[in-house]
């Protein structure tokens, strides 16, 4: 089956450059070089903080197309495509959950061979209080529910070739009197519904927990970034440590071997790895 895109997803914590700081401009040139060295045709960067970064990727990545969320929030959804697919950006605001200061979704619709594909990239409410918690419980809902707005401009009832994706901060919820929800039953309500109602499916992973702290840190890896796809789509495979077939390639810290030098690439690029996959043609 022959590819039609590849797609990377990446968190940058506190993505910015500051005028005149060379340490901020060295870690923008590390992470453009990561970045380029995966080859996506589509990516996505979250958390980019002001338009000297924005301004930076754009030189560095003539052959793309570009767009940034925009609004009063500080962190920005940026999105670049490949100048040989023919994209289309739009902002959904609706994903901000009424809040300000939330991030919007940022919509790319792909054609390749007279094909659309519709990807929603995605940065979702981070907290595990029950308020973080429920911002995220509505977000999701809404981009399983999205689909639904997209069947028809594909033909019919779960016809859409949609994917929502993202640091979508899967956390769980921290609650009194050992009320807590676990992350991994916060991921099993979508996995469910997404499955029984929306058609959707949630793409594995080559390493199930993305995020990292320092090793000095107290708080554990965590399972923060997804991909959720429209059943019917089809992905390159790679293999998971269990030596089974995965469609999503975990790349980044997850690759460095010994506490420090998790800890170095860490503090070099970000505490999220990429996620990178492929999309095969309908």
């Amino acid at each position: 089956m022959a590819k039609a895109f590849s797609v990377a997803s990446w968190n940058v914590r506190h993505f910015n450059k500051k005028p005149n700081s060379s340490a901020e401009q060295a870690r923008v040139n590390r992470v453009i070089s990561f970045l380029k060295q995966q080859d996506p045709d589509i990516f996505g960067i979250y958390e980019v903080e002001g338009k000297d970064v924005f301004t930076e990727i754009v030189a560095q990545f003539p052959g793309y197309s570009f767009q940034i969320t925009e609004g009063p929030q500080t962190q920005e959804i940026l999105v670049g495509a490949r100048n040989t697919l023919t994209t289309f950006f739009t902002q959904k605001i609706e994903f901000k959950s009424g809040v300000a200061l939330m991030r919007p979704g940022l919509l790319a619709t792909v054609k390749v061979d007279n094909t659309n594909y519709s990807l929603l990239f995605l940065h979702l409410a981070s907290a595990p209080e029950p308020r973080g918690m429920g911002l995220r419980d509505d977000m999701i809902e809404k981009a399983m529910k999205f689909r639904h707005t997209l069947d028809p401009a594909y033909g019919g009832h779960h016809k859409a070739n949609y994917i929502f994706l993202g640091d979508l901060n899967i956390m769980g919820m921290d609650y009194p009197f050992q009320k807590n929800i676990d992350p991994k039953f916060e991921l099993q309500k979508w996995d469910n519904a997404g499955k029984k109602s929306y058609g959707m499916q949630r793409l594995k992973k080559t390493i199930e927990k993305t995020w990292s702290p320092l090793s000095t840190s107290t708080l554990q890896p965590s399972n923060l970034d997804q991909a959720f796809a429209a059943e019917h789509l089809n992905f390159a495979k790679f293999k998971n440590e269990a030596d089974e077939e995965v469609e999503i390639d975990v790349r980044g810290w997850v690759d460095e071997k010994s506490n420090a030098d998790k800890d170095n690439w860490i503090n070099s690029y970000s505490d999220h790895s990429l996620i990178y996959f492929e999309v095969q043609k309908i």
